[in-house]
């Protein structure tokens, strides 16, 4: 027993090593606060571009999302952290698993918008038409809210589910909760920063 709390819950080495553990933290709430904003903002825009109805435009969108609903989220940060440079611009850790991520919850989220959309019945459009409301007016004003309620529990477990995924960021070297306590555990020879680090993480993921 006495083993178990010196390796896993020394209290010099979870004080020591709580300033990093802390600051890991940090940057992982605000890289899954972004992801979230991000995702599912461009995702809703993409979805209400669908609602325009353009071929060549409905296509692009189609693949985008289902390219980036099959590939796993490690291969998107590690292509873009990567990959990206050849092309021209290289991203910084912080930057490449908001972007990546934030791709990833977009991809979903315009699946989900759209099938919330499309979920709404045909008469309201019907409705609205016959009351004089532009086509935008009606998807603005009647459908949207009413999509974007359906679709918010849906939205909620997938954006959690995705911004899990911070934790993929350590292939980065993004200096996110775990990967900090990594690097502690590493000096110390001591794996009690990763117990301080299954406090923090639980929190963030709501559970």
């Amino acid at each position: 027993m006495d083993r178990i709390v010196e390796y896993y819950f020394n209290a010099e080495v979870i004080a020591g090593a709580f300033p990093q553990v802390l600051a890991g933290f940090r940057t992982t709430v605000i890289v899954s606060l972004l992801i979230i904003v991000c995702g599912t903002l461009f995702g809703l825009s993409l979805a209400l571009l669908r609602c325009a109805s353009l071929r060549p435009v409905n296509f692009i969108i189609t693949a985008y999302v289902d390219v980036l609903r099959t590939l796993p989220q490690l291969v998107v940060i590690v292509f873009i952290y990567f990959g990206l440079p050849y092309l021209g611009p290289a991203l910084s850790p912080f930057a490449t698993t908001v972007l990546a991520l934030g791709m990833v919850l977009s991809a979903f989220s315009t699946e989900i918008f759209w099938s919330a959309i499309m979920a709404l019945p045909r008469g309201q459009w019907d409705a609205a038409s016959a009351l004089g409301f532009s086509r935008l007016r009606t998807l603005v004003t009647i459908i949207l809210p009413q999509a974007i309620r359906l679709a918010i529990p849906l939205l909620t477990n997938r954006a959690i589910s995705i911004s899990k995924g911070t934790a993929l960021g350590t292939a980065v070297s993004l200096p996110e909760t775990l990967g900090q306590a990594q690097s502690v555990m590493a000096l110390v020879a001591n794996p009690s920063p990763l117990t301080l680090a299954t406090i923090d993480i639980p929190e963030l993921r709501g559970r």
